[in-house]
C-alpha cells in the first residue's frame, strides 16, 4: 500500500483541520481528495509529504511512518503545488537541473533527465527560455516536469490545472494518465469534477475536516443521485413555484441553480413543457451533483 491513513487527526491550536480520516491508496492508482476550501484537503496532503506532522493517528507513505522517516519519504515523492514557484532567474532547463541537485542526481544524468522530461511535457523547444517568458500553461507543465526529476513513486498534485485553458488541461491529463500506466501513484486535489472523473480511480469527499464518503466516481454517482439531471437557473420566486408544483421529483437548490433528478429524461417532459422559456440544461449526473447532495454546497 502506497499510502495508509488510520484515525488521522490534525489540530492547529483550537482549529481541527483533519478529523478521524481513514483511507488507503494502492500502487499505480489515482486517488482524489475533493471538497470545498477549508475541508482539510491541503492539510492532509501536507501531512503525506511530511510538511505538517499529524497530531494523532497513523499515517504511512511508501511503507514508512511519516513521523519516523520524513527524509526518506520526501526523496521518493514528486510534488506539484498550487503556486507557480519556479525560479524566475533561471531558464526552463536550469530550473530542472537545479532541482535535481537537491536529490543528489549527477550533472550528466540530470541533463539527460531534463531533456527527456521537457520532451514528455511538450516543452523541448522552450528549454532555454527564461521562466517569465513562459505562458501560465507552460509553467504548470514545467512544474510537473520538475516533480518528475527524481523519478518518484508517488506524485502529489494540489489543483494542478486551476486557471488553465481546456487545451492545456487536456494535455496535462494525458501526461498524468501516461504516468499512471507506468505504475506511478497519483494523489490529486481538484475543484474540477470533470478532472476527478477522468483521472481518479477513487475519490474521497471531505467537508469540515471529515470524510463524507468515498468510492470510484461511478460508484458515488450511482449511490447518491439519479442518472439524469435537469439544471435550471431561476430567481427565487420562480424556484419556489417550480419546486411546489413538481415536488414529487427529487431536487435541491444552490443559489439561483435548481437541480432535478430522475431515472429517465422523459420524467422531465412535463416540467419543461410547463416552463418552456426557462434557462435549462439536461445532462448526465456528475460528481458535482454528489458533492452538492452530500454537503449542500456547490464546488467552486
Amino acid at each position: 500500500m502506497i499510502i495508509k491513513a488510520s484515525s488521522l487527526h490534525k489540530r492547529f491550536r483550537d482549529v481541527v483541520a483533519v478529523e478521524s480520516l481513514d483511507f488507503e491508496v494502492g500502487r499505480g492508482r489515482c486517488f482524489g481528495l475533493v471538497g470545498p476550501n477549508g475541508a482539510g484537503k491541503t492539510t492532509t496532503m501536507k501531512m503525506i509529504y511530511c510538511i505538517v506532522r499529524p497530531t494523532s493517528g497513523h499515517l504511512s507513505v511508501l511503507g514508512m511512518n511519516v513521523l519516523d522517516n520524513p527524509r526518506e519519504i520526501k526523496a521518493r515523492l514528486g510534488v506539484v503545488p498550487q503556486e507557480n514557484n519556479l525560479d524566475p532567474d533561471l531558464s526552463t532547463c536550469q530550473n530542472l537541473q537545479t532541482y535535481a541537485k537537491y536529490f543528489g542526481i549527477p550533472g550528466p544524468t540530470a541533463s539527460k533527465r531534463c531533456h527527456e522530461l521537457l520532451e514528455f511535457m511538450h516543452l523541448a523547444d522552450r528549454a532555454n527560455a527564461p521562466v517569465p517568458a513562459l505562458s501560465g500553461g507552460m509553467k504548470r507543465r514545467l512544474i510537473l516536469a520538475r516533480a518528475l526529476i527524481n523519478d518518484p513513486e508517488l506524485i502529489i498534485l494540489d489543483e494542478p490545472t486551476t486557471g488553465l485553458d481546456p487545451q492545456v488541461r487536456h494535455l496535462i491529463w494525458d501526461r498524468l494518465l501516461d504516468l499512471k500506466e507506468r505504475g506511478i501513484t497519483l494523489l490529486l486535489t481538484t475543484h474540477y469534477m470533470e478532472e476527478a472523473q477522468k483521472l481518479c480511480d477513487e475519490v474521497l469527499i471531505m467537508d469540515e475536516a471529515r470524510a463524507v464518503d468515498s468510492g470510484s466516481p461511478r460508484e458515488l454517482i450511482r449511490s447518491h443521485v439519479a442518472p439524469y439531471v435537469l439544471e435550471i437557473r431561476a430567481d427565487r420566486t420562480l424556484t419556489h413555484d417550480i419546486t411546489a408544483r413538481f415536488d414529487y421529483l427529487e431536487h435541491q437548490t444552490s443559489g439561483q441553480n435548481l437541480y432535478f433528478y430522475a431515472s429517465a429524461a422523459s420524467e422531465f417532459n412535463e416540467l419543461i413543457d410547463t416552463y418552456p422559456a426557462m434557462e435549462r440544461l439536461l445532462r448526465p449526473a456528475s460528481l458535482e451533483d454528489v458533492f452538492l447532495k452530500l454537503t449542500g454546497r456547490e464546488i467552486h
